[in-house]
């Protein structure tokens, strides 16, 4: 999980119909950049990171061995 880069932000908003201006895409990478850095030293290591169509199989997974 890294920190969006402005351009990623303008892409991905581009991808939603929901075209922004280079300023607005440099206001929003960084206003939800330190986000991303205050959870990169557990990314990877969420069961939330998992895809989310398989997150309640896991899910499920792990409540039947308790059991």
């Amino acid at each position: 999980m890294t920190r969006p880069s402005p351009k990623a932000i303008h892409a991905m908003a581009d991808v939603a119909g929901v075209p922004v201006s280079a300023e607005v895409a440099t206001r929003i990478a960084n206003s939800i950049g330190p986000a991303f850095e205050g959870f990169a030293a557990v990314a990877g290591t969420l069961p939330f990171d998992l895809e989310p169509a398989t997150f309640l199989v896991v899910q499920a997974a792990a409540r039947s061995k308790k059991a």
